[in-house]
């Protein structure tokens, strides 16, 4: 029996590494988003000073996992055998719960997940002791769980929502007032207090709170700093300020870039010394309980474990390991490196592409808001809201680029040094505050202070808030239920149950990593469609002839798999092809959502290439929209199980999607190589392809007349032939439109190099 514990450790060991890689990954983005966002500094430096910070933090996390021994249970109400079931169950659990997320890219908390798996593991422990004991009923359910201790933890996460998106979006509101969006032009004073009050902030939170647990400071130091705590935010701030100040006058110095960079660095530190408990600690209190118990000679089963009360330290060389592995993790997994954009896209300052579509609650919380903002606007004293109005005043930015920052210094600033403030307080109360929730929410705060949610954005990003919010609850729920049935069947299991677990979880967990790999792949390779920034005619036509290339091969693609997925009734070619098409329009929708900036960013004689472009637009868009019809529909038909069609049909159909693909490839390559002159070739047998499609249809007629028995079919087959008919008619148009704009923008230059006496 000793050799099933044995082997229950050496599987929480891997475990416990494995949900340290996941975990990281998953959680990476809570300490880099502000900083990335920003663009302050390059991505290199940005993990080289995070890499510090979490192998900083997890030195310090020692006293966090008292929380994993007896935050949520009580350990003395059950047996040596009954908490490694648990603990088992929670890592389980844990692994599989927070990869498959990852794997998905929702998004979720590491804190939220243990807490509440450790609660479900627990509660379906005690509830097997209690229904296995006819003295006790369901209200003993309470000797078991620390019901003092897990309320706490939970209201604790759930009011660091409120608390961090109230105190993100006040302290962003007043910092704003006093720097304005011009900051860079203040008196260097102005800098250097902010300064003085940022660093301060953090350095006094992260050196008093967040590492008074740390063995690596002197007690002497940590005793005079928490004797004299004013003594030290005084100093700092006086010595911080001078310093700033000094450091903008006589260095140039970028001082919101060094916040951010310190600020990074806090956050880090706090996030490896809050949220490391959720990785390491259930397998390290697992190990604490099978030291205790097998030098006791007890029997697993009669052994209580009241040793688990007591206050352990962690062995430092553990803790040395397990930040050793979140820094690598930093730097080679592919998720974590594939930072998750969703609160950045959240918080940008400007207007673009919303990733969530609003719902009645995001519709009705912006109506409600816009009310109270009206009621309160009326209260306040014009001169203040003229005022206040004319510090929001952003600057004028024409030119949209593709890598723009989505928020500025002084927004990352504050985030950073709100989050990290907050998240070091909860560390030093013992409380495992979620880095999720603190750092999601006061970014979402400050955007909302910044003014960032505008008329046309608002309904959208609340929208998106109340999506990661209602995935965090899910996130809850699914953890508790999963650990309660990992527990169950871990206990009545036992070996055998314990060998499938183990292996299930490495089956799920590989055919994440293939899934994961083959998406990158996928996007990778996958032709995209970019947006133009050219401000000229000439430009414009030789940045649209990729796009146009990408679409009519796409769509070449799309069409043949349509017409293959509906004659051999493949229902799994017609699916994976209707996802194909509704990337291509989606992405074609996100080159007319740039129209805007795009017209901004025009030269003055050259405002033509505006309607070129949006005619371009348009034409591209027709296509997109005929092929999803086609795809559509062909998938409709056969998934609806309709009758096949006709040998006939499907040959004619074939016949139409050959000439068609002589067509694409023939626009294809002449868009791929510039040469535009051959687009007058295709024009000229364009009556060719057009007859081809009206013979179809007139065969249609005849056939529907004489000899069609299935109404489905006929249906299907004219709606096939017409909105291929359109597809044509589009794809034409769009030659014409090019042909036309390109010859009109060449010969004048012709002309000129031919009038130029230096050329003879």
């Amino acid at each position: 029996m000793e050799n099933l514990y044995i082997y229950m450790l050496a599987i929480l060991a891997f475990l416990a590494v494995a949900d340290l890689v996941v975990g990281v990954s998953n959680d990476a983005v809570n300490f880099l988003n502000s900083a990335i966002g920003s663009k302050a500094v390059s991505f290199k430096t940005i993990m080289i000073v995070a890499s510090i910070g979490v192998a900083v933090g997890a030195l310090t996390s020692s006293g966090m996992m008292e929380v994993a021994r007896k935050g949520i249970f009580n350990p003395s109400e059950f047996m040596f055998n009954e908490i490694m079931v648990i603990f088992l169950a929670v890592m389980l659990t844990d692994i599989l719960l927070l990869d498959f997320f990852n794997t998905l890219g929702l998004p979720t908390s590491t804190t939220v997940s243990i807490v509440f798996e450790l609660l479900g593991a627990s509660v379906a422990m005690a509830l097997i002791k209690i229904y296995s004991d006819n003295s006790q009923s369901l209200t003993d359910l309470t000797n078991y769980i620390n019901n003092s201790k897990a309320i706490e933890i939970i209201l604790g996460i759930l009011l660091s929502v409120v608390v961090a998106f109230t105190i993100g979006a006040l302290v962003q509101y007043v910092s704003r007032l006093l720097l304005t969006f011009n900051f860079k032009e203040k008196p260097a004073w102005y800098s250097a207090i902010f300064s003085g009050v940022a660093v301060t902030a953090i350095m006094y939170f992260i050196i008093i709170k967040g590492l008074k647990n740390a063995t690596f400071i002197p007690s002497g130091i940590l005793e005079f700093l928490n004797n004299h705590p004013v003594y030290f935010v005084e100093g700092s701030f006086i010595v911080f300020t001078v310093l700033s100040y000094l450091a903008v006058k006589l260095f140039k110095a970028q001082i919101y870039t060094i916040i951010i960079v310190v600020g990074t660095f806090a956050l880090a530190v706090a996030f490896a010394g809050n949220d490391l408990v959720n990785f390491i600690g259930v397998p390290i209190a697992a190990y604490n309980s099978y030291e205790v118990w097998s030098t006791s000679g007890i029997l697993a089963t009669n052994y209580v474990m009241s040793a688990l009360a007591q206050p352990v330290q962690t062995e430092p060389f553990l803790l040395l390991l397990a930040g050793l592995i979140m820094v690598l993790t930093l730097w080679f997994s592919t998720k974590a490196r594939a930072v998750v954009k969703t609160s950045v896209d959240l918080a940008r300052q400007d207007e673009g592409k919303e990733r969530f579509e609003p719902n009645f609650l995001s519709r009705n919380i912006v109506r409600y808001s816009i009310g109270l903002g009206a009621n309160l606007n009326r209260v306040l004293p014009e001169s203040y809201k003229a005022w206040a109005n004319k510090q929001f005043t952003q600057p004028k930015i024409v030119v949209k680029t593709a890598d723009a920052p989505a928020f500025d210094l002084v927004r990352a600033a504050v985030n950073l040094m709100v989050a990290s403030v907050l998240i070091s307080i909860a560390t030093s109360m013992k409380l495992p505050l979620s880095t999720t929730y603190v750092t999601f929410m006061v970014t979402m705060g400050t955007s909302l202070a910044d003014r960032a949610w505008g008329s046309e954005s608002a309904v959208y990003r609340v929208a998106g808030v109340l999506n990661v919010i209602g995935g965090w609850f899910f996130t809850a729920f699914s953890a508790f239920t999963a650990a309660s049935i990992m527990a169950i069947i871990l206990f009545y299991g036992e070996g055998y149950a314990l060998v499938g677990l183990f292996v299930f979880a490495l089956i799920m967990l590989g055919k994440n990593y293939i899934s994961h790999r083959k998406s990158n792949k996928v996007l990778i390779e996958e032709d995209k469609l970019e947006k133009a920034e050219s401000s000229s005619t000439q430009g414009v036509i030789y940045e649209s002839a990729s796009n146009i290339a990408t679409v009519v091969k796409r769509g070449n693609r799309i069409y043949t798999n349509a017409i293959n997925g509906l004659a051999t009734q493949n229902l799994a070619v017609l699916k994976k092809n209707k996802k194909q098409v509704e990337k291509l329009s989606n992405e074609v929708d996100d080159l007319r959502d740039n129209i805007f900036y795009f017209i901004k960013n025009l030269e003055e004689p050259s405002l033509s290439a505006s309607n070129f472009y949006l005619n371009i637009l348009n034409y591209l868009q027709d296509m997109a929209q005929s092929l999803e019809y086609i795809s559509r529909v062909s998938l409709k038909h056969v998934n609806n199980n309709h009758k096949k069609l006709k040998f006939s049909q499907i040959k004619e159909l074939k016949d139409l999607d050959e000439q068609l693909e002589k067509l694409f490839l023939n626009t294809q390559s002449a868009f791929e190589s510039r040469s535009f002159n051959d687009i007058g070739a295709i024009l000229h047998d364009k009556d060719v392809v057009f007859n081809i499609v009206k013979t179809k249809i007139t065969m249609q007629v005849e056939r529907t007349r004489n000899e069609e028995s299935s109404p489905k079919n006929t249906t299907l087959y004219f709606g096939l032939l017409l909105e291929t008919k359109d597809l044509l008619t589009a794809i034409m148009n769009l030659l014409e439109e090019y042909y036309s704009a390109h010859d009109s923008s060449v010969k004048p230059a012709k002309i000129i190099a031919t009038d130029n006496p230096l050329d003879e």
